[in-house]
């Protein structure tokens, strides 16, 4: 009798045990090997900024510009960087309303080590460090681009007050109203994910997809450059005398390095090392190749020869068309989006810009934003299950959700819609303030001798 009175006391105290370590198994962890991809792939964007776009950038204005160029990425970088840390992250992603975060996380405040940032599956965690250090690098590139629409006739003290003005009122409601959600360990059920989806951003509540920028980077920054291009004017000789790229080989390593480097900005947006990881990585490529073939193709046919400049631009475009998209499609449909955006973008650059008479430089709007409109509509298309594409994840049902086209198609058009509109308002404020502030156009003189000396005392090249 007291051997089976033992026995289930035993038997209680293990059952006890067994429960409490199933339980301690069942707590939040962060995942090493996700942790591990998503270091590499925050490396992989801040290579795609600095010396990806600027060599990129630099290599396509003239010789006395360069180096302005150069400088221009590189301290917008710097600057976003310290701006996100104060109160960019926190604005972006904690919960406010669905226009804007609050202030509960500036200066970083309340995240340590042991913080942790949901990914896209449920129970699956990254270190919140690494997530703020990730989403720096999308804040730092994104007004870094808008640079390539009016590059060689802008003060750099004007490039720094809009930076500060634009990243403020544009950048940061633009990424809460896309990406900022409870995360999915909050759709339990469907009284859960209706509460959650309540405090999302205003965007992702309308059901518009955007995997990796397509809205928050490319047609953000695009818009800007064309309202800036527009505000500011033409460069002094623009359409009557030429003006090429100084060095082509600066362009094609700039082209090669943002390519590589948007391994880490696509791929990382996944936020795991998965399946998932694995087609968005090769969506990336499939894209960015058709693109440039398209390009290629298209400017064999109308101007008689392939150029450097144009498989460079090319494959641009294709990798800001499948940014919204890599997640959901599949490789069919990111090489029928890269196919389309590189003719698209070809036409944009080379006649829509003439026959307008805007002086977007260095095609920011031209190749980012008409590469992010298509990118984002086409996101819809190329998502279907039917024509190939991975569906959008039901986190209530654990499963692929029926798939509605032109549904999705219209949550997509309201993507582009408030990405434009709130861009194009919210450039112009600041354009114009860092207009009245410190002036944005340098002067006739100094703009022929060029910027590099003018703005910054030196020279890209000792001739």
């Amino acid at each position: 009798m007291k051997h089976c009175v033992l026995g289930l006391v035993l038997l209680a105290l293990f059952g006890v045990t067994d429960l409490a370590i199933a339980q301690e198994a069942a707590a939040p962890t962060v995942n090493k090997g996700d942790t591990a991809w998503m270091i590499v792939a925050t490396l992989l964007v801040i290579l795609m900024v600095i010396p990806g776009l600027a060599l990129f950038y630099g290599g396509m204005v003239r010789a006395k510009n360069m180096l302005s160029v150069l400088m221009q990425v590189f301290v917008i970088f710097s600057l976003t960087a310290i701006l996100w840390a104060c109160y960019g992250y926190s604005l972006a992603f904690t919960e406010g309303n669905a226009f804007f975060g609050g202030l509960s996380k500036a200066f970083l405040s309340g995240i340590t080590p042991d913080s942790m940032a949901g990914t896209f599956s449920k129970g699956v965690y990254v270190p919140e460090f690494i997530y703020v250090a990730f989403q720096l690098t999308f804040s730092g590139i994104t007004p870094a681009l808008i640079v390539g629409a009016f590059a060689e006739r802008v003060k750099f003290s004007a490039v720094l007050v809009f930076t500060v003005i634009w990243f403020t009122i544009c950048y940061l409601p633009m990424a809460h109203m896309v990406w900022f959600w409870a995360g999915p360990d909050a759709y339990t059920d469907q009284a859960a994910a209706d509460a959650a989806g309540a405090t999302a951003g205003f965007l992702f509540q309308k059901g518009a997809l955007d995997f990796a920028g397509g809205t928050v980077v490319h047609i953000n920054a695009g818009i800007a450059g064309l309202v800036g291009c527009l505000m500011i004017g033409k460069r002094i000789g623009y359409g009557k005398e030429f003006i090429a790229p100084h060095s082509l080989t600066m362009n094609m390593v700039g082209a090669s390095l943002l390519w590589v480097g948007w391994f880490g900005f696509n791929v990382g947006s996944n936020l795991e090392a998965n399946g998932l990881a694995a087609l968005v990585f090769l969506n990336t490529l499939l894209a960015a190749a058709a693109a440039t073939l398209a390009w290629v193709g298209a400017e064999w046919l109308v101007r008689g020869k392939p150029s450097m400049l144009g498989a460079t631009s090319g494959a641009i475009a294709g990798l800001v068309a499948i940014t919204p998209a890599c997640g959901w499609a599949g490789p069919m449909g990111s090489i029928f989006l890269g196919l389309v955006v590189g003719a698209v973008c070809f036409w944009t650059v080379t006649s829509l810009k003439h026959k307008l008479g805007y002086d977007d430089s260095l095609d920011a709007f031209g190749v980012h934003g008409i590469g992010g409109i298509i990118g984002a509509l086409g996101t819809a298309v190329v998502a279907s299950p039917a024509l190939g594409g991975a569906g959008v994840w039901d986190y209530v049902s654990n499963a692929v959700a029926e798939y509605d086209m032109a549904a999705q198609f219209g949550s997509q058009a309201w993507g582009v819609a408030v990405a434009i509109v709130w861009s194009g308002v919210a450039s112009f404020i600041a354009y114009k303030i860092a207009d009245v502030l410190v002036g944005l156009r340098v002067e006739e003189a100094i703009e022929r001798q060029g910027l590099d000396v003018t703005e910054h005392g030196e020279s890209a090249y000792n001739l």
